[in-house]
Order: structure tokens, then C-alpha cells, then sequence
């Protein structure tokens, strides 16, 4: 019996151990991957956009690394809308910027994602043409070529501008290009018009002579941050976390307007006087972060485009999307962050 009592001792003490991890903590007390515990591990994974400035500066500052710890933050670039959507709905991140209408076309598909922040109100797409095309309106893209990133807001700007002029998706060919080789696309003539996007839309008018023949504000949904839910139930402290960053961060710029311009142009590799263009003429930061009333009515116009263009299920799905996107507890409690990261009054 004495024999045997060192090596029940050892059993039990790892069953023990074995538990502890069950439940989501190592024996070191180290973070998993998933969340729950384990060795060099990410409590959070979230994306990066060139179209979301406040995650630029958030990145470059280091900040959540600071609060969350160095080996607690993953970084994903996002090329659009639609592949923050895909990562999300992967599980690949937490939490990702999109546009407004890609944010509750996902969510009536089935993604289970709830929008926490509002982190701009940007005029980031437009309809865009060569220098030099004979085209200088929406009418004259009947029997055009245009290229566009499907599932994105340059894509519902484009459907709602055709049928202001009296077009429907038939009269044109659209051409799906991810939004960096749609400006390709467009500068080597392989398509007549682009619905383009921020910084490569300002890239294009800048560099290459390329003009904008329609613009329209109320035509592009807000910037919404969106977080899986099962990301907000297990660790809401570390959602919280993330939006009081993009509220610091959303201080700093307004603060800040020439140093976040430099952040936004290395980032992005673009020049200044691209960069500025963007974050200084083309983006509204200082907003209410709290989603609400404003992007429901941007979003309201947009169900039976969505339902006349086949990319919902029914209109009862879209609404029931619109009725429950919205989650607003994060962003009223990081309102009035400092830049400095406190609380403000």
C-alpha cells in the first residue's frame, strides 16, 4: 500500500490539473487561442482596414497590446467589407469593420453578429471614370462595363445609382473585382466606370486623373464595428476593452488630424495628399459611436434593394436583421473617452 500511495498521489494531482484546463486555465494560467486558456494563445482577434482609420491608429499605438498584453492581440487585414464578413462568419476574427449594408446582409444571411461601434460616417465611394471618358453621369453607363466588389457598400452605392437614372443591373455588366483591382481595372481600360473605394478611389483621382461623376453621401451606410456573439458573451470585458480603444482612438485623430493622416498613408502605403484627402475630406470621425436611429434609417432604404436584388431570403429575414444588429451597451459606456485612453466627463 505504501508502494502505491506516491503514484495515486501523482494520478489524482493530474486529474486535477486536467480539470483545471477542462474548464480554461493551464496549469500556468496562461490564455488559449480559443478564449478559454493555453499557451501563447489570443484573448482577441480583430481586423485592421485601410477604410477604418481609427483601427490604423489603434494598431500603430499599441494600445489594446498595452491593456491586454503583447501576445493577447491578433491583427487581420481586411481588403473589404466582404472579407471581414467571411473572416467573421469563419471564426478567423472577433471582431471587423464593414460598411453598414454588407454589416446587415450578413447578419439576415445568417452570421450571428451584432454591430458595437459606429467608427465613421465616410463618403468612401462614388462612381468613377478614366480620365478622359466621354461618360459624366449615371445615365451614360447603360452598355458599360463597371467593376465592383460584390457584397460591399461601393456595391449597393452602384445599384442605388443606377436606378436613380433609370437602370437596372441589366443594362450594364459588372465586373467583381476586389476593390484594389477594380481601380486596376479601370486606370488600364479593361472597364468603363468603377465603383470605387477609400484610399484607392482618392489614389486614382489623384494620381491617375481619374474622375468622379457621382457622388451622393446618403448613398454610403456608416462604418460599423461588428462582433460575433458568441465573442460578446464569452468575453464582453475585452469587447468593451476594444471599443473604448476606437474611442480613444477616434479623439486622437480629431486631435491629431496630420499624425493620423501619416498613419493612414504608411499604412496603406499612398501618399499624404492621398491619405488627407480621404481622412480629411471624405471621412466624418467626430460622430456618435453609439449605433442607433441614424444608420437604421440609412439601412431602412436599403431592405428592398436587397430583396429585389435576391441576396436576402425575404424581407421578413432583412428586418428582423435590422431589429436586432444593434447592440449599443459597448459604445455608451467608452462615449467620452479621452485620448488618453480615461474616461471623460
Amino acid at each position: 500500500m505504501r508502494r502505491l500511495t506516491r503514484p495515486v498521489v501523482l494520478l489524482v494531482a493530474s486529474l486535477l490539473v486536467l480539470a483545471g484546463c477542462a474548464a480554461g486555465e493551464n496549469a500556468d494560467g496562461t490564455v488559449a487561442a480559443d478564449g478559454t486558456g493555453g499557451t501563447g494563445g489570443t484573448r482577441v482577434s480583430l481586423d485592421y482596414a485601410y477604410y477604418n482609420p481609427e483601427s490604423l491608429v489603434i494598431r500603430k499605438q499599441g494600445w489594446l497590446e498595452e491593456e491586454l498584453g503583447q501576445d493577447s492581440v491578433e491583427w487581420v487585414l481586411s481588403q473589404g467589407s466582404n472579407k471581414a464578413n467571411e473572416n467573421l462568419r469563419a471564426g478567423v476574427i472577433d471582431i471587423g469593420s464593414t460598411a453598414g449594408t454588407p454589416a446587415l446582409l450578413a447578419r439576415a444571411n445568417g452570421s450571428p453578429i451584432k454591430s458595437i461601434d459606429v467608427y465613421s460616417r465616410p463618403e468612401w465611394s462614388a462612381i468613377v471614370v478614366p480620365e478622359g471618358s466621354p461618360i459624366t453621369d449615371p445615365a451614360g453607363l447603360r452598355g458599360t462595363k463597371i467593376a465592383v466588389t460584390q457584397g460591399t457598400d461601393p456595391y449597393f452605392f452602384l445599384v442605388q445609382t443606377l436606378a436613380g437614372a433609370g437602370l437596372d443591373r441589366a443594362d450594364v455588366e459588372i465586373v467583381n473585382l476586389q476593390h484594389s483591382d477594380g481601380r486596376t481595372a479601370l486606370e488600364r481600360g479593361d472597364v468603363d466606370a468603377w465603383a470605387g473605394l477609400d484610399p484607392f478611389m482618392a489614389q486614382s483621382e489623384l494620381d491617375a486623373g481619374s474622375t468622379l461623376i457621382y457622388r451622393n453621401l446618403d448613398f454610403n451606410s456608416y462604418g460599423l464595428l461588428n462582433a460575433n456573439e458568441s465573442f460578446l458573451e464569452r468575453d464582453p470585458e475585452t469587447a468593451a476593452v476594444v471599443v473604448r480603444a476606437y474611442e480613444r482612438a477616434r479623439a486622437w485623430i480629431v486631435e491629431n488630424p496630420e499624425e493620423a493622416v501619416a498613419t493612414l498613408a504608411e499604412a496603406a502605403s499612398i501618399s499624404p495628399e492621398v491619405a488627407r484627402k480621404q481622412l480629411l475630406e471624405r471621412t466624418q470621425i467626430d460622430i456618435d459611436p453609439v449605433p442607433g436611429d441614424a444608420q437604421r434609417e440609412v439601412l431602412e432604404r436599403l431592405v428592398p434593394i436587397l430583396v429585389s436584388e435576391g441576396l436576402v431570403r425575404s424581407e421578413d429575414d432583412a428586418r428582423t436583421a435590422l431589429d436586432t444588429l444593434f447592440e449599443p451597451r459597448f459604445a455608451q459606456e467608452a462615449a467620452g473617452t479621452r485620448s488618453d485612453g480615461t474616461a471623460g466627463s
